[in-house]
C-alpha cells in the first residue's frame, strides 16, 4: 500500500480504557473511566512536559477546547520519558506549570501508551461519544484535522441521540499564592537587581539585590502578544545588549521582545506571533519571519543568539539591521557535531557567551555543548552526553559523564561553566581544563538558570517558585552516580531487510499539496550509525526499505516525517494549507522472529 494512499475502512475498535499508576489530576480527586465520558467525543493527549512538540500541542488543542467545551473532552495522558517524569509531584507542577485546563493520568509506566500501540510523543488518539477510536494523529499540525472532525463527530452523534452536552469532568486546582510561579529564568542587572520571567503568570518581575522583594512587574499577568499594556506568552529567556535593553524570549508567541528598564516599554523586535513550519522563511526582516519557542537568549559575536528548542536549531537576530537567519542546526533531532549548518541539536534551552564560544545546554540529548567562533565560520562541538536516550547523574570524565535534561547554564569566572541540571534537581559544574564533571549542590528542585552575583551563584529554582543564592564552593558535592537509558521498549524486528512505512491519510476535505513539488519528506539515521546498512537519508517518499547491517543486535531508528496538506476546494482560489511533521525515536532490537515491517502513523486510523 502506498502510504500516502487513503487507508482501507476498518473494522470499529473499542478504546482501550485509561489506566495509570499515578492517577488522576485536574478531577478533584475523582478516578475517571471511559464509561463516564461516553456520550462526548474524546481527543486523548498521549504527552511528556521535557517535549516541546507536546507542549505546542497543548496550544494547538486550547482553541478547540473553548470552542466545543461541552461536547469535547481532552484527556492528556503523561507518559514519560526522563525517570524525574515519572515522579507524581512533577507531572502534577507540570500541568499548572503549562495551564493545562483539562483531566490528565499519570502513567509513569506506560500502562496507556502500550494499550493505545503509541510510538511518539505527541500523539492524539480521537475517540467518538460511543467509545470508538476513530483517528490518530502524530506529532503537530493536526488542529484543524481535529477541528473538522470533532464537528462531523458532534452532527452524527447529535442525530443519534449519543451526544451528551454539558460540562466536562475538569476541576480547576486552587490557586497559589507568591512572588513567583514557576520562573524560567533570571538577568542580573547592572544596578545589582535580577529580572526574572515568571513564566506561568506570563509576566516579568524585577527583584531586589536580596532575590526576594519584588519592585515592579511588567505585564498584565494575562496570556497575550500585545505592547501597550504588556502582554506575554509564557516567557523564558533574558539577554542584556551593550545598549541596556534587555530582549525577552516570549516563547509560546514565538517571538523576542524587547523590554527597556529604564522606561518599562515592551516592544516586538522579532517574530510575527506564528509558529515556524518546514517551509517558512529562514532569514529576513525580523519582525516578518515566524519563529518556534524560542527558550533562550544570549548576546555573542556581535547578535543575540536565540536557543529556538521548537525546531532544534540555533538562530540570530541582529538588532542593528533588524533581521533574524538560521545560524545552527538544520531542524533534525539528535546530537551531531561538526559545521554550523550540518550540526543537530535537540531543544536547545539554554544559552551562555564566554569569550570565543557560547555554551548550549541541549536538553532532550541532556547534553552540554558549544559553539565556537573562528572568524566568520562557526563550529558544534560537544563536552558532555551521547545522544537522545542516555542520561543520568554522573560525576568524572566527560566522556562518561551523564546529565538529565539540563535547561540553563552559566559560564562561571574561572573558565569552567555551571550546568542547571534540571531533572537531576542539581547544579553540575564542567571544566573544559581538565574535562571532569562534578557536582556543586543537589536538591534544588528543578533549576532552570542561574546567574553570577559577587561570589554566589543565584539559582532559579522553578519548581520551588524562588531564587536561591549559594556560595560557590571550592570543592564539589560527591554524589552516588546513576545512569538511566529511556523506559520504552524495544520493538522486535527481523534482521536484513526492513520495510520502513510512514502512514498519511490527508484529513477529510483536504489534500496533498504538489503544486511546488513533493508534499512529503522521509529523513532517516540510526544511532550507533552502524545499525543501517543502507536506508538513510532524506527522500520525498514515506515509505522506504531499511537494510540492517550484520552484527548490529540494537539501536535507535531517527524516523522524521513531514507532510503537507491543502483545502480540497476548487472553488477556493487560496486554500488554507496545513503542514503535519513529526520525530519517531523508535529503540530496535534485532532477533530471527521480529517483524520485517514498521509502521508509523503521522495521521490516519479514519474510520468515521
Amino acid at each position: 500500500m502506498n502510504a500516502t494512499s487513503p487507508a482501507p475502512r476498518r473494522a470499529r475498535v473499542r478504546a482501550p480504557e485509561l489506566v495509570g499508576k499515578g492517577g488522576w489530576i485536574n478531577t478533584g480527586g475523582k478516578k475517571l473511566t471511559l464509561a463516564d465520558l461516553r456520550g462526548k467525543c474524546v481527543v486523548v493527549d498521549f504527552w511528556t512536559f521535557c517535549c516541546v512538540n507536546c507542549l505546542h500541542v497543548l496550544d494547538e488543542l486550547r482553541e478547540l477546547e473553548e470552542k466545543h467545551r461541552d461536547t469535547t473532552v481532552v484527556i492528556g495522558v503523561h507518559s514519560p520519558k526522563f525517570v524525574h517524569e515519572a515522579e507524581h509531584q512533577a507531572v502534577v507542577d507540570a500541568v499548572e506549570r503549562y495551564q493545562v485546563h483539562h483531566p490528565v493520568l499519570d502513567d509513569p509506566e506506560l500502562a496507556t501508551w502500550k494499550q493505545y500501540a503509541v510510538r511518539a510523543w505527541p500523539t492524539l488518539v480521537v475517540v467518538d461519544p460511543e467509545g470508538y477510536i476513530v483517528a490518530q494523529h502524530a506529532g503537530e499540525g493536526h488542529a484543524h484535522a481535529l477541528e473538522r472532525l470533532v464537528g462531523e463527530l458532534e452532527a452524527e452523534h447529535e442525530a443519534k441521540g449519543t451526544l451528551r452536552r454539558g460540562d466536562g469532568p475538569y476541576v480547576a486546582p486552587e490557586p497559589v499564592a507568591g512572588e513567583l510561579r514557576f520562573p524560567g529564568k533570571a538577568l542580573a542587572l547592572p544596578g545589582g537587581t535580577f529580572l526574572v520571567s515568571d513564566t506561568t503568570r506570563h509576566q516579568l518581575v524585577e527583584l531586589a539585590a536580596d532575590g526576594e522583594t519584588v519592585l515592579r512587574r511588567i505585564g498584565t499577568g494575562e496570556r497575550g502578544f500585545t505592547a501597550e499594556p504588556a502582554r506575554f506568552s509564557e516567557p523564558q529567556g533574558l539577554a542584556l545588549l551593550p545598549d541596556g535593553q534587555v530582549i525577552v524570549a516570549d516563547t509560546v508567541n514565538h517571538a523576542l521582545r524587547a523590554f527597556d528598564p529604564a522606561t518599562g516599554a515592551v516592544r516586538t523586535v522579532a517574530g510575527t506571533g506564528r509558529q515556524w513550519w518546514q517551509g517558512s522563511a529562514t532569514a529576513g526582516d525580523a519582525r516578518g519571519v515566524d519563529l518556534s519557542s524560542p527558550w533562550d537568549v544570549a548576546w555573542f559575536a556581535d547578535r543575540v543568539w536565540i536557543a529556538m528548542a521548537g525546531v532544534h536549531q540555533l538562530w540570530t537576530y541582529d538588532p542593528a539591521a533588524g533581521t533574524v537567519r538560521v545560524a545552527a542546526g538544520t531542524t533534525n533531532e539528535g546530537l551531531v557535531d561538526g559545521a554550523a549548518d550540518e550540526a543537530w541539536f535537540a531543544q536547545p534551552s539554554g544559552l551562555a557567551a564566554a569569550g570565543e564560544r557560547l555554551w548550549v545546554a541541549d536538553s532532550e540529548t541532556s547534553a552540554l555543548r558549544w559553539v565556537e567562533r573562528d572568524g566568520e565560520e562557526f563550529t558544534v562541538r560537544t563536552a558532555v552526553g551521547t545522544g537522545l536516550f542516555d542520561f543520568g547523574h554522573r560525576d568524572g570524565d566527560a566522556a562518561q559523564a551523564l546529565f538529565q535534561h539540563p535547561l540553563g547554564v552559566t559560564a562561571l569566572p574561572d573558565g569552567s561553566v555551571a550546568v542547571c541540571d534540571t531533572y537531576n534537581h542539581a547544579l553540575r559544574r564542567y571544566d573544559p581544563a581538565t574535562g571532569q564533571v562534578s557536582t556543586l549542590a543537589t536538591d534544588l528542585r528543578e533549576p532552570s538558570d542561574a546567574v553570577l552575583a559577587g561570589e554566589d551563584i543565584v539559582v532559579v529554582e522553578s519548581a520551588r517558585h524562588r531564587l536561591t543564592r549559594l556560595r560557590l564552593p571550592e570543592e564539589a558535592v560527591r554524589v552516588e552516580s546513576v545512569a538511566h537509558r529511556t523506559r520504552r521498549e524495544a520493538t522486535e524486528v527481523a534482521p536484513g531487510r526492513l520495510l520502513l512505512e510512514v502512514v498519511f491519510q490527508a484529513p477529510p476535505g483536504q489534500k496533498l499539496d504538489t503544486r511546488y513539488g513533493p508534499s512529503t519528506r522521509l529523513l532517516v539515521s540510526s544511532t550507533p550509525p552502524e545499525l543501517l546498512a543502507d536506508g538513510a537519508g532524506a527522500d520525498s517518499e514515506l515509505r522506504r526499505e531499511l537494510v540492517l547491517a550484520d552484527g548490529v543486535t540494537e539501536g535507535v531508528l531517527h524516523v522524521s516525517a513531514m507532510a503537507a496538506s491543502c483545502d480540497d476546494d476548487p472553488a477556493n482560489e487560496y486554500p488554507a494549507c496545513h503542514v503535519h511533521q513529526q520525530d519517531w525515536g523508535v529503540p530496535v532490537r534485532v532477533t530471527a522472529d521480529g517483524a520485517a515491517r514498521l509502521p508509523l502513523v503521522l495521521a490516519g486510523l479514519d474510520s468515521h
